[in-house]
């Protein structure tokens, strides 16, 4: 009789991360949106939201972070990632906030048309706030907003997704209005509020975000961490 495994629950850390690297401790459940005024200039460099969920199968695990959001109806037919930026998700396997492993990319092109070329997940050269691309050939390259992959490695999808974000953002800047973006239609609410509508109202439905989702077997992000039980951390950054 072939012997059997059972799947080790994971248990995941999430954090956000932006220019420069951005350590987890403990469990963060955050969001991030356009947080400066120097981020609605700069729109391609704004990480919004990191996920972690199951993959295909219990014995995959599925790594999402969405950029540049909102993206309009009209940014959508031209926008792409930066080619200067280098995109990283990065995974703790042993507690103490510094990345074991990291997923890199890059990008080569500007608009729709782009090539994306997928590093590790490896060992970083360097940790924290200093990053250097990792040698050796890609783990993956193709186009964007293209399934790149097999079903049984490491797959990606990198390019123009919906938002999945929910938030009556109208409502919000009318609660909290120093968060108020400083041009645009959303900028001036002179009628103040205490809370949000009900029912709720979806402001980003229509709109986009760049966004990068990569598939793994577990075993990979896992390796030897100990435990029926093990937990590791996952956030992403963007730098050049």
């Amino acid at each position: 009789m072939a012997p059997t495994s059972v799947p080790r629950r994971l248990t995941l850390a999430l954090g956000i991360g932006a220019i420069g690297a951005l350590g987890v401790a403990g469990v963060i459940r955050a969001s991030d949106h356009q947080d400066t005024a120097e981020v609605e200039i700069q729109q391609l460099p704004d990480i919004n939201d990191v996920y972690a969920f199951p993959g295909s199968n219990a014995n995959r695990i599925a790594l999402a972070v969405t950029t540049a959001s909102p993206v309009t109806p009209a940014q959508s037919a031209t926008i792409g990632f930066d080619p200067a930026i280098l995109y990283q998700i990065k995974i703790d396997r042993t507690g103490d906030a510094v990345e074991d492993l990291v997923f890199q990319l890059q990008f080569v092109g500007t608009g729709r048309n782009q090539t994306v070329n997928l590093y590790g997940p490896a060992a970083p050269n360097s940790v924290g706030r200093d990053n250097t691309l990792l040698a050796g050939p890609p783990t993956l390259t193709g186009a964007t907003n293209t399934a790149l992959g097999k079903p049984k490695g490491v797959q990606l999808q990198a390019g123009l997704f919906e938002d999945p974000f929910f938030i009556d953002l109208e409502q919000f800047f009318r609660i909290i209005p120093d968060r108020r973006p400083a041009r645009g239609p959303l900028s001036v609410f002179p009628v103040p509020a205490s809370s949000f509508r009900n029912p709720g109202i979806d402001y980003l439905r229509g709109f986009n975000a760049l966004g990068i989702v990569i598939e793994v077997p577990e075993e990979l992000l896992l390796g030897n961490t100990p435990g029926a039980d093990p937990k590791i951390g996952v956030w992403a950054t963007t730098s050049k």
